[in-house]
């Protein structure tokens, strides 16, 4: 919105200052770096560009219920309530819903996270891939954190001192071939780790897993774990979502129950970063995480190993890791087959 000394900005393949700027500031929904949200109740926060779009009450409403519920807060909870009840991580919520409110096809997000404490600013990052997966906007994003510039960013752009573009392209380029001293040293010297950041759980082939519903035989389950070179069986319930691990030769004729469980692995989705997902492993100290979709059902594993073969490799081999292995294979007596 500042007009241009040189050249031009192009939006929609129009120049900005051919744009009539109210219908140009419509097109845009802004998240600043710290959520300045009004004094208004945070349903009233959510609808203000539609309201000063002329939207009726009726519109208003539902628009804020629905956006509440996409940015992880429960709209009979949080519609009524002010920003002052808000946790930090909350409010930056609310700031992406109402950037989002009016549907605009371009995102502007200023260090959106950088006023939030680590823990909060990573769980953040990782809605906000899932919810953009859903969006499909195009947004630019700025920060000063160069692990989450790789993360977020499909291209990325390193600026130097006085606003000089010392490197812009996708993420795994700059990581492989810096063009400068500068950016060599911007992005670090673990460049090697910065890389998992590009690859998803979803990119890699997932490890089979054999499952022993609760209530299913044990010594079918055992059998058919033998066949297999992982030690371990999967507990799961009725929807095959994960409940723990026991080793195969704990398991005997009789009924599988959830007092069998061992042990634990972190849960993960298609969209975890393998650098988000290497460090959950060594945080639990285990050698193996389950990867689950949308509905907790588990889909395979994966394990350090083959991230560390990846890491050596310099990439995935496959696209898609259900199409891979077919998904866990099921020790259930009444239908023991391989599990899609």
């Amino acid at each position: 919105l500042v007009p241009a000394e040189s050249g031009a900005c192009m939006i929609s393949g129009r120049a900005a200052a051919n744009w009539d700027w109210p219908s140009l500031r419509a097109r845009i929904g802004y998240v600043p770096q710290e959520s300045l949200l009004f004094s208004e109740t945070i349903e009233e926060n959510v609808v203000t560009v539609p309201r000063l779009l002329g939207w009726s009450k009726a519109r208003l409403a539902t628009r804020a219920e629905e956006l509440l519920a996409v940015v992880g807060l429960e709209p009979a909870t949080y519609a009524g309530r002010y920003p002052a009840q808000l946790s930090g991580g909350e409010r930056q919520r609310v700031g992406v819903a109402r950037a989002l409110a009016a549907d605009p096809p371009i995102m502007l997000m200023d260090e959106p996270f950088g006023a939030v404490d680590p823990i909060v600013r990573e769980r953040l990052q990782n809605e906000f891939l899932r919810l953009q997966e859903r969006l499909a906007k195009t947004i630019l994003f700025v920060t000063h954190d160069i692990d989450e510039a790789i993360k977020m960013g499909d291209v990325v752009a390193v600026f130097e001192t006085g606003g000089i573009v010392a490197q812009f392209g996708p993420p795994a380029e700059m990581l492989a071939n810096p063009a400068s001293d500068f950016v060599a040293r911007f992005v670090g010297t673990d460049r090697g780790l910065k890389r998992l950041s590009l690859f998803r759980v979803g990119e890699l082939p997932l490890s089979p897993i054999v499952t022993a519903p609760v209530g299913s035989d044990g010594a079918i389950a055992r059998r058919v774990a033998h066949e297999q070179p992982f030690e371990h069986v999967l507990m799961v319930d009725a929807e095959q979502r994960p409940i723990g691990w026991v080793h195969r030769d704990r398991l005997s004729a009789g009924l599988v129950s959830a007092d069998h469980v061992e042990s634990t692995s972190p849960l993960l989705d298609r969209r975890t970063t393998l650098k988000d997902a290497l460090s959950m492993l060594l945080d639990a100290d285990v050698q193996a995480g389950l990867v689950v979709d949308r509905t907790g059902s588990v889909r395979g594993m994966i394990r350090v190993e083959d991230i560390t073969r990846l890491m050596r490799e310099g990439g995935p081999r496959a696209a898609d890791a259900a199409d891979a292995t077919g998904g866990p294979r099921t020790a259930d007596p009444h239908n023991l087959t391989d599990r899609a």
